[in-house]
This record gives C-alpha cells, structure tokens and sequence, in this order.
C-alpha cells in the first residue's frame, strides 16, 4: 500500500504567548525524500486553541524550512567586524572540542565568573528552555536575571496575592464587563478573542486602555488613549470613585483583603479632575470607566507587560491589580484581573534548570544590562570571556544594543550561539550551532495563559546535523568533566521529577498519560475562582498595603526630547522569532515605521512616508514616518522588535533604549524612552 503524501502531528507551540496553542501540523515529504512541516493550524477538538493558530505561526513552516537556516556546526573565518561575517563548515567534534578548551582555559585562569549564558523564551520548553541551564549552574558561572519581560509584573503581583492564578480562560464568556489594560490581545492573546466575543454576544461591554490605537483598540467598544506610565494613577483614579460612590465590596474587603484603610486614603486626592489631566483622558472618561467598574459584575481585567515597560512600571501594575479586590470580583465566575496562569502547575521545580546547583555567592547578571555586562575588556577583573547565547536574540533584543553589539565583537570574547536561524546575534558569533526546532526534539510545556499541560515527542528528523540544546551542553559538559547528574537528564527524567508533587492540581496526570494524550487539563477545582476566599501571601489576604502611589518618571520630556517612545509588539511578528521570513515583514509594511501623530508631524516638520532621525541619549535610528491619529500628541510609537536588517540603517530599534531598570523586579523599560524625532538630513 502507498504511504499517504502527508500525515498530521499535534504538537503545543513552543513560543513567548499566553496561548500555548495546540497545534496541527501536516507533515510530507519532499523531493529530497525528506520529511518536513508543509502546513500548520490550530486543533480543532482543544477546547481553547479551537482549531485556529495566530497569523504568524501558521507561517512557522517557512522558518522551519528557510534557505538560510543553519544545518552544521560554523566556526567563524576572519574578523567580527567585518562586513559580511564569513564562516566554514566544521564537525560537532571540531566545535565542541575547541569550544570546550577555550572555556576550560578560562575556568582555570579566570575562574567561571568570567563566562555567561544568555537566554531567554525562544522556546517555553521546560527542557530545552529552562532545564538547559543545568551546566552552567554546575560550573558555578553567574545568575542571568532574566529579567527582560516578566519580572515586574510578577514581583508587583506577588505584593498583591502570592502565586500567579488566573481568572479560567473558558470563564470569560460569563464576564459582563471586560477591560484590555496595557495589552494589543487580539495580537498577542489571539486565542482569547473567541471568548470575548462569546460575552459580548451576551451582553458585555469591551474597553481596551492603551496609548494608541491598534486592532484590539478597533474590536473593543470603548478605547482610551492612556498617556504612557500613568496607569496607576487612572486605577486610583477609579479607586477613588469605586470609594466615594460606595461601588465597593465591603464584605470581600473585610474577609478576604488587609491594608484598605491606606488604599482609600492614597485614593483619595484622585479625583476625576486630576486622574484627567495626569492621564491624558477626560474627566467624562474617567467617569465612565470607574461606574462601569464599579457597578458591573462580573468585570474581567486582563492586564499585559505593557504597561511595566515604565520606570515605575510594577506599581502601575499593581495599582490595576488590585481593582477586583475592592469590587470583589474574584467571587464571580469570569471576574477577577489576569495577568498570567503560570502559578496553577504545580510543578515540581526544585532541581529544574539545575536550581539546586545555585550557588549563594554566585554573581547575578541582569540581562538587561548586558550592554554594561560586556564592556570590560577581557582581562580586567569581571570581564567576561565568554558569552553563550540560546533561545535568544540580543543583539536585536536587548536594550542599548548599539553598545551590546560593540561588546560582542571585542576580539577577546569568545562567543557561542545556539540558533535556528543567522540572526543578527549569529552573525556577530565565533561559532554558531544548529539547533533543532520544536518538531525535532522531545519537551513539556506549561502555559501562562490556560490550563494545559502539554507534551510533544521528536515528530520529525532533525535536517542536517541540527541538535537539541541538551545535547549540545552535555557533551560539553563530558568534555568540562562534569558528573552532576541532572546536567544529563532525559525528558523523562526531567517528567517523573516534575510531576512528583502529589498536588491535587496534578492527580492523575502521569508521565504516561501526558505523553499518550500530548495536552492535559489541570485537575482544577470546579467552579476554580483563585482569590475569592484571600490570597497566597503571607496574611492569607489579597495585600493592598503599601497602597500604590503614581510617580512621573525621572527621564521627563524636555525641549531636547519631547517626545515618549514605545515599541509595542507587531501583529505579524513574536519579539524577533519571525523576523526572517519576508511575507511577514511585507504584511508589517515592508520596513519599520514610527508612527506620528498630526500636531508633531507639523510641530517637528515631518511628511508622511519620509524618513526621520529618531535620537535618545542613549543612540539613533531612522525609520520611516506614518502620520496617524492612531498615535497621540507627544507619543511616537514603533510596533515590532524588527531585525535591523530590515531596517534602512540596518539598525535596530533598541539602539535608542535604554538600560534603566523598573521600579519592582528590574525589569525592562522598553516604553520610557524619550527622543526626538526630526527629518532626515
């Protein structure tokens, strides 16, 4: 009997989103013989991917497939710093060998505070994104805070409540009011639309509050254009009416919360007058925002990193977090405010990633400052001599990243990048390793916006001599002479370990039972309402003390830089996942832009579709202007971590950020930028 031209897989996507989706994949063979994805959507029989995937991963087969993806260990010929960068095929064992003596020699010399791994959530994979890292706690090399993301907001809302629960997912359509805070979900939470829009044909009401205008802006019923940072001062300012109007929940406040007194008094000046003028809204807006709160239940509050991309972005966070605990909606199915769901798996991590080889005095790197991480030269006391990079683009990513390249092609510095595509990071590497894609290696996933646990076995061949991360870092570390055990576990070592809890959350998921049924409900509860009883702090209540305070940012708009940039996602893209693939890019505009409003096009000289210099302290960029009212007066807004490639000065956006850190967690400050912006000479 003939093999049918294809056949389907279902895998859980591996990227940085809240949807975890569960993916169909159509495998088939090509000229060469050789099996590969040729089409990619979502299952249809998830009860939360419901067969659709997002705009751009249905294109993840062209990135699996791209010309220029790297298929065999290269080692670099000639200088970083020349043009075109030049490298030579050579065997695993020529680069890991090599590799292997250039950081013994620094071990021996220098100690293991001179080399540092550089990751990040290019694969959710709990193996070949977090327990990778096994080797380099074992060496004792420094702690990367990975701090670029999430970790304002999860400090913020640990303050708050504890873990990170969630409102369920499938418990939107019960909402009567639902806000979008600080998130473009219908580009980066797709999965949730569905939902949404279930409760709207119910009757609910959608606000999106953002500081410019984008399609979740366009799908809800109300949009406020917030003024970037001053998200805590418009939850006081709802506070502050939820107080006086007697909108609140006083026997949840009583039973549940601790701290109200000094909330309703820090509430207290934000009337609708001043929360207006500090926000950028109206006093009607306001208004309306804080009676529909106040008086609609249940109101679910999905909350997004956005707005932590603030100097004082963990209080702008907390301050919104803190709304359902006045209204008591954590006691309604659907109410209640979302940031993540990470904190339902109950999962044991206690030696995941290597955590019991940390050491107390090992040095912490904040990965947001690698910039300054990568300054010393290399024979100065820290400097580093080695840089190890996985899962990760920094070179496009990181703030400052003008200086970040610069430290990068110091000739001294060995640098090492595990890849799937030549990123800009890549081609800036001593040697560069294929890695495989989430088709070709084994991993379990959890999720930070459901409740699926999630397996995918190895569905296809790796091509070439592309290998898993694991693989590459426990031969290294046979080479390093290292015996810690957990540096060579398999996926299933690492399973058995993770699910030996005997966590309610986790009865009768086995490692078996994952692996046969691939995506996994956790035995939750019914009727799962996380905080409608207090809060896993250590008073057992939701903490509304020390009550937040809005502050304006020390990097105040001047005359020299009157503008605010942020760089909010793209639809088409995922932080730089996609950057390489040129349908993608095209249906992004072809290039970066920065988007102007009317009044600072004329005030700043600029003409639609022209380029403009676009200047930081900390660097410059051009970029091609769109004047929109889709932005506001005094906000310039570039959508997209784009690879610099594709930009007209081959320069990414994050050469005008800086490494500023927030104000809880030290997180990035992507959103706090202020530049000037002016017509190209």
């Amino acid at each position: 009997m003939t093999a049918p031209a294809t056949r389907d897989v279902l895998l859980t996507c591996p990227l940085d989103c809240p949807d975890a989706c569960r993916l169909r994949i159509s495998l088939g063979r090509g000229e060469d013989g050789r099996e590969r994805a040729v089409k990619l959507t979502g299952d249809a029989d998830h009860p939360y991917t419901k067969g659709f995937a997002c705009a751009k991963t249905v294109h993840y087969p062209a990135r699996q497939n791209h010309p220029e993806r790297p298929l065999y260990p290269l080692r670099r010929v000639g200088k970083k710093t020349d043009p075109e960068p030049r490298f030579e095929r050579v065997t695993w064992d020529e680069a890991l060998d090599e590799i292997a003596a250039r950081l013994r020699t620094l071990l021996d010399t220098r100690g293991p505070s001179t080399i540092l791994r550089y990751n990040y959530a290019g694969t959710m994979g709990l193996m070949e994104g977090s327990h990778v890292h096994a080797l380099w706690r074992a060496l004792g090399t420094p702690e990367l805070d990975e701090t670029i993301c999430a970790t304002a907001g999860t400090a913020a809302w640990s303050m708050g409540y504890g873990a990170r629960y969630g409102v369920d997912p499938l418990d939107v359509p019960h909402a009567r009011l639902i806000i979008l805070w600080g998130i473009n979900s219908l580009s980066t939470n797709s999965h949730l639309t569905p939902q949404m829009t279930a409760a709207r044909r119910a009757g609910a009401r959608i606000i999106h509050i953002a500081p410019y205008r984008n399609r979740t802006s366009q799908y809800a019923d109300t949009h406020l254009k917030l003024r970037p940072g001053t998200d805590a001062a418009l939850a006081l300012g709802v506070m502050h009416e939820l107080f006086a109007q007697g909108w609140t929940d006083e026997a949840y406040i009583r039973e549940a919360t601790q701290g109200v007194e000094e909330l309703r008094e820090a509430a207290r000046e934000w009337t609708p007058e001043r929360t207006a003028e500090v926000t950028g809204l109206t006093v009607e807006e306001v208004r309306d925002l804080a009676h529909a709160i106040g008086t609609t239940r249940p109101t679910y509050i999905r909350v997004g990193y956005g707005m932590t991309r603030h100097e004082n972005g963990g209080t702008n966070l907390r301050a919104v977090t803190l709304i359902p605990a006045l209204t008591g909606d954590w006691r309604h199915r659907g109410g209640g405010v979302v940031l993540s769901t990470s904190g339902a798996f109950p999962l044991n991590r206690s030696r995941l990633g290597g955590a019991h080889l940390i050491r107390l005095d090992a040095p912490h790197i904040n990965m947001n400052e690698l910039a300054n991480a990568l300054a010393p030269a290399a024979h100065e006391p820290g400097g580093l001599g080695a840089l190890i990079v996985y899962n990760t683009n920094p070179a496009v990513v990181a703030p400052d990243s003008a200086r970040v390249r610069a430290g990068m092609v110091r000739g001294d510095l060995l640098m090492v990048v595990l890849e799937q595509a030549m990123t800009e990071t890549a081609r800036l590497a001593d040697y560069v390793l294929p890695a495989t894609t989430f088709m070709e290696h084994p991993d379990v996933y959890t999720s930070y916006g459901h409740h699926w646990l999630g397996h995918n076995p190895a569905a296809l061949e790796a091509p070439g001599e592309a290998r898993p991360n694991t693989w590459v870092f426990q031969q290294l570390a046979r080479r390093l002479g290292v015996t810690e055990p957990s540096v060579y576990w398999t996926l299933d070592d690492l399973l058995a370990e993770l699910l030996d809890t005997g966590h309610p959350y986790l009865k009768g998921i086995t490692p078996g039972r994952l692996k046969a049924e691939g995506s996994v409900r956790l035995n939750l509860p019914d009727g799962f309402l996380p905080y409608a009883q207090g809060a896993d702090t250590p008073s057992g209540r939701v903490q509304l003390s020390p009550a937040p305070q809005h502050r304006e940012p020390q990097a105040a708009l001047t005359a020299d830089y009157p503008l605010r940039l942020i760089t909010p996602p793209a639809h088409h893209f995922l932080n730089s996942t996609y950057g390489n693939l040129p349908h993608l890019t095209r249906a992004e505009g072809s290039e970066p832009h920065v988007l102007i409003h009317p009044a600072d096009a004329e005030a700043y000289a600029l003409a639609d579709g022209e380029y403009a210099l676009i200047a930081s302290e900390v660097g410059q960029v051009t970029r091609r202007v769109k004047v929109t009212g889709a932005a506001q007066p005094g906000v310039a807004v570039v959508e997209g971590t784009w690879w610099g490639l594709s930009a007209p000065d081959g320069t990414s956006i994050n050469a005008v950020t800086a490494q500023t850190l927030t104000d809880l967690g030290g997180g990035s400050t992507f959103h706090n930028t202020r530049v000037r912006v002016s017509p190209l000479p």
